[in-house]
C-alpha cells in the first residue's frame, strides 16, 4: 500500500487548505477498518498527531487545531481528508496520513507527505 498525500502549498495566515491522502493498493476493508489519522512534522521537530478517527468512528483533534481542522474520509475511495481553516504559521509542517496508533501491524509505510507552509 502506498500513501500519497497532496493538497499542501504556501498560503497566508487565515487562509484554508484541504489535504487529501489516498491509500493506493489498499482494498476497501483494509482502509475502512483502520483508525486513520493525520500527522504532521514541523521543521526541526518530531512528528505529531493532528487528528484521527476513533474505533467508534468519532474524531479527535490535538488542542492546537480544534475548531479549525476537520478530518473526514471516503472509504469507497480509500481517501482521507483534512480541511484546514484559519491557518496559522504554527501549522507549517509536512503532513502525513497513516493508521493510528503509528506503530504495529496496521501502520503502512509512510509516504512523502505534503508540505504546508503558512506565511504571516
Amino acid at each position: 500500500v502506498q500513501l500519497q498525500a497532496f493538497g499542501g502549498g504556501l498560503v497566508q495566515a487565515g487562509e484554508s487548505l484541504r489535504l487529501s491522502c489516498v491509500a493506493s493498493g489498499s482494498i476497501f476493508s483494509e482502509f475502512s477498518r483502520r483508525m486513520m489519522a493525520w500527522y504532521r512534522q514541523p521543521p526541526g521537530k518530531e512528528r505529531e498527531l493532528v487528528a484521527r478517527f476513533t474505533s467508534l468512528g468519532d474524531t479527535t483533534y490535538t488542542d492546537s487545531v480544534k475548531g479549525r481542522f476537520t478530518i473526514s474520509k471516503n472509504n469507497s475511495k480509500n481517501t482521507l481528508y483534512l480541511q484546514m481553516n484559519s491557518l496559522k504559521q504554527s501549522d507549517t509542517a509536512v503532513y502525513y496520513c497513516n493508521a493510528y496508533p503509528p506503530f504495529g501491524s496496521d501502520v503502512w509505510r509512510w509516504g512523502q507527505g505534503t508540505q504546508v507552509t503558512v506565511s504571516s
